[in-house]
């Protein structure tokens, strides 16, 4: 596990560094929930930086089998960092965030202390 556990708020959430190995496969994705359940944590937060391209490309899919499996296992995932260059050239991606931000789930954040004041 290539991070810390955190209470946010008064939940444990696994925060990742930034530096570490890029979530580019569902084995990835799989391996950083089981870290995340191993710690009993309810929360992921991901840096942008530990992204792969193809995460952020919806039409790969690989950002809808992870997240969904992290809700499936009750684990909500935030995606911390600036994804404004992604989302300005790409409206499904855009649409997605968007609407990941008004649900419970997933929440796209610009930074840790957003994530907190949320979590509030």
């Amino acid at each position: 596990m290539a991070g810390a556990i955190e209470t946010l708020g008064e939940l444990r959430v696994l925060v990742l560094d930034r530096d570490g190995p890029i979530l580019a496969t569902e084995r990835d994705g799989t391996d950083l929930i089981g870290d995340a359940m191993g710690e009993d944590a309810r929360w992921l937060a991901i840096p942008v930086e530990r992204l792969s391209e193809d995460f952020l490309k919806l039409s790969t899919g690989l950002a809808g089998t992870i997240l969904q499996k992290a809700v499936n296992y009750r684990i909500n995932v935030a995606i911390v960092g600036d994804v404004s260059a992604k989302t300005a050239a790409s409206k499904p991606l855009n649409d997605f965030v968007g609407e990941s931000n008004r649900g419970r789930h997933v929440w796209f954040v610009r930074d840790l202390d957003e994530l907190r004041a949320r979590l509030d």
